[in-house]
């Protein structure tokens, strides 16, 4: 058996000394730069493929450490965490950094790798610990401070997440950054709003909306402060604004412009004001605003004419449903098929999802304003077409 392990790790020996000779070359067209691990990607799941695990670690503990082979460490350990087991990746990362022939010069990126290990293995404390040693590192501090944050907005953290995103734009005029920033703000500020700082959730509205000024949340925000002062037209107002940075969030700002009209508006008003957002923005939401608007301020009639003329440039769904229990209201009576009708469209409706990611297509019926997907801020938008928007 000994002499067939031998035979064995000589065979592997031979083909990563030829991978290796190959990055050799590589690395002469660009020597500040650790080689691509994709080179070798094929050639590594061979050897994968087609050897034990124990003759791979003994391969990998008898692998030399020196320039020429870093990436190939590299390569097996990150192997190791994708196929999810992150005991023996950890084992690679942690013996590169402990073997004093490591080039100094590789050090911040197999501790990033280590980093990335503990993240996989729920290791939350030691993964956090060397992210924050690489912050200020020139080529691994930006992807460290990413990290840094998804953990901390896993966690709920928003402090802590928000000083690093602040660390960044001190040196870093990205947009992304700053819209990242604006959001994580708005999570301190709904935080301060729950437990009723309405000063300190007040401050970091304006705050959130100095880093982007067309974050939506930040608005919404400020409109139920206002809304909680007893300022109803100025909260109106800050209502209105959502459609002047994202049309795609008017329906958030609808159903709370409506709940307003209802307790504290003037119908009137009202009704001018949804006409001409609705020339401007066209939407389900805001077409069952204006008739609702319309229904109350000039009665039923004149809100179903209102609604069979725009169905007909506008098919949806949520209207037709509308329309049918509004006819069938106004002529006094509801058919069966009238009734079967409205209750196989509500049906449908109701299992249908009404958010989507506009980045990674995740969906459900709630608003989310980090993607639980993708993990972005503000992708998560209510759904265009026939049965939604």
């Amino acid at each position: 058996m000994d002499t067939v392990l031998q035979w064995l790790l000589l065979t592997v020996a031979v083909a990563v000394g030829w991978v290796v000779g190959r990055l050799s070359r590589e690395r002469k067209k660009s020597r500040t730069r650790i080689a691509d691990e994709e080179s070798v990607k094929d050639r590594l799941q061979f050897l994968f493929t087609n050897y034990s695990d124990q003759a791979v670690d003994n391969f990998v503990q008898s692998l030399a450490v020196n320039k020429e082979t870093v990436s190939l460490h590299l390569s097996i350990g990150r192997h190791f965490r994708d196929k999810g087991e992150t005991e023996r990746a950890t084992l690679v990362h942690q013996n590169l950094l402990a073997r004093p022939e490591l080039p100094p010069r590789f050090s911040p990126q197999v501790t990033f790798e280590l980093a990335m290990d503990f993240l996989s293995a729920g290791l939350l404390d030691r993964a956090e610990a060397l992210l924050q040693e690489l912050m200020g590192d020139p080529d691994y501090g930006r992807k460290a401070a990413g990290q840094l944050i998804e953990l901390y907005q896993q966690e709920k953290e928003w402090e802590k997440a928000s000083e690093v995103a602040r660390a960044l734009t001190r040196n870093d005029a990205d947009p992304a950054m700053f819209k990242e920033l604006a959001y994580l703000t708005c999570e301190l500020a709904d935080e301060a709003l729950k437990r009723e700082d309405r000063w300190a959730a007040r401050k970091l509205a304006k705050e959130a909306l100095a880093y982007d000024p067309s974050c939506v949340r930040a608005t919404l925000i400020q409109m139920a402060l206002l809304s909680r002062q007893g300022s109803y037209r100025e909260a109106g107002n800050q209502g209105l604004k959502v459609f002047d940075q994202n049309p795609d969030f008017g329906p958030e700002a609808i159903d709370r412009l409506m709940k307003l009209e209802h307790e504290h508006g003037d119908i009137g008003r009202m009704v001018k004001k949804l006409r001409k957002l609705y020339e401007t923005y066209p939407s389900t939401s805001l077409l069952l605003a204006l008739v609702e608007s319309v229904e109350r301020g000039s009665g039923r009639p004149a809100a179903i004419e209102l609604l069979r003329r725009e169905l007909e440039d506008r098919p949806s769904m949520r209207a037709l449903l509308r329309l049918v229990e509004m006819a069938g209201y106004e002529k006094g009576m509801t058919t069966d098929e009238g009734r079967l009708v409205s209750r196989i469209g509500h049906l449908i409706l109701a299992n249908r999802p009404v958010y989507r990611c506009v980045s990674c297509g995740f969906s459900g019926q709630q608003l989310h304003w980090l993607c639980p997907s993708c993990k972005q801020w503000e992708t998560v938008r209510p759904i265009q077409g026939v049965e939604a928007e």
